[in-house]
């Protein structure tokens, strides 16, 4: 298993994902209806809005997964953050970075993974929303393009979620 670098920007990127006032809050039905929509869509069985602080990677919104996070070194969000295009693995148990990775080797049993960026418009890439099935397969240019456009809706949602709250504290 082969964990995510530590991107450069790190230290701005955690103080971007801390000022969204997110982390460690309730479902939110804005957020549950993207990842519900995006699951039923792609017909996979796991979809997910990670968002990824110091040490985990933590789901704001979640179909088909109990866990509530995972560890940051483990997660395949962690490498999808150092990309501004998708980040795409077609065969978890072929691929060297991930092969000997305890969410492939058990539960869930990741074969495919896609995570689409969630780049707030600073610059700061604070999480993704992606897609995992427990078997291989590969997306088309429609399948992405649909994909980046709920990443969009997310990325609209959690700026204007910090938007709401600043506006209401004042």
């Amino acid at each position: 298993m082969t964990p995510a670098p530590i991107p450069a920007n790190d230290t701005e990127r955690l103080r971007a994902l801390r000022e969204l006032l997110i982390l460690d809050t309730p479902p939110e039905e804005r957020f549950d209806r993207i990842v519900s929509f995006a699951a039923e869509e792609f017909d996979m069985p796991i979809a997910l809005i990670s968002l990824i602080d110091a040490q985990r990677q933590w789901f704001k919104a979640r179909v088909g997964l109990a866990a509530c996070e995972t560890s940051r070194e483990i997660s395949f969000c962690g490498h999808a953050i150092l990309q501004s295009e998708l980040f795409e693995v077609l065969d978890a148990a072929l691929d060297p970075r991930f092969a000997d990775n305890p969410l492939v080797l058990g539960d869930p049993f990741i074969r495919f993974y896609i995570g689409a960026p969630l780049a707030l418009p600073g610059g700061a890439t604070v999480g993704t929303l992606c897609l995992i099935d427990t078997k291989p397969r590969e997306f088309d240019a429609l399948d992405r393009a649909i994909l980046g456009t709920l990443r969009d809706l997310v990325v609209a949602e959690l700026v204007g979620q910090t938007e709401d709250k600043v506006g209401g504290e004042s």
